[in-house]
């Protein structure tokens, strides 16, 4: 079964909140505003992400799972981030699961205080070995 988890509760609030705020140049702890194209009607779709750097690269974590959001960067090939008018396009690059526990980590340990309930009980501090059974669940992107 592929993992997706839908936002529900709080989320319905916080998301439209952090993604309002990221639009008018106001980030939250180095948020973005998501935009890709639809795979099936090519408009823009939009969702609030976070963003990580590790050792000078940008990544895309996926905590809810193969999302629509991850459908359609996979369609696409890339996006833009967002942030007020500052507008960024890339293309992306989904990473093997062999190469994410360390990027799992490290967004873990940033923001594991937002996404960190979508990890059951994986964290920051979880082995690699727990980590790369993990893996599968969690897309990322390296961001070109």
């Amino acid at each position: 079964m592929v993992r997706n988890i839908k936002p529900s509760g709080a989320d319905k609030i916080f998301n439209p909140v952090a993604k309002f705020l990221t639009q008018i140049g106001i980030s939250l702890a180095g948020s973005r505003v998501l935009a890709v194209r639809g795979r099936k009607s090519g408009e823009w779709r939009t969702v609030p992400v976070n963003p990580l750097t590790y050792n000078g690269e940008r990544y895309l974590v996926a905590p809810r799972g193969h999302t629509q959001w991850v459908r359609n960067m996979r369609a696409a090939g890339g996006g833009e981030l967002r942030l007020g008018r500052k507008v960024e396009p890339f293309q992306a690059v989904e990473i093997p699961d062999d190469e994410k526990p360390e990027i799992l980590r490290l967004y873990l340990k940033k923001w594991a205080w937002e996404v960190g309930r979508f990890f059951e009980n994986v964290t920051a501090e979880s082995s690699d070995e727990r980590l790369r059974e993990i893996a599968p669940d969690f897309p990322v992107f390296r961001l070109r």
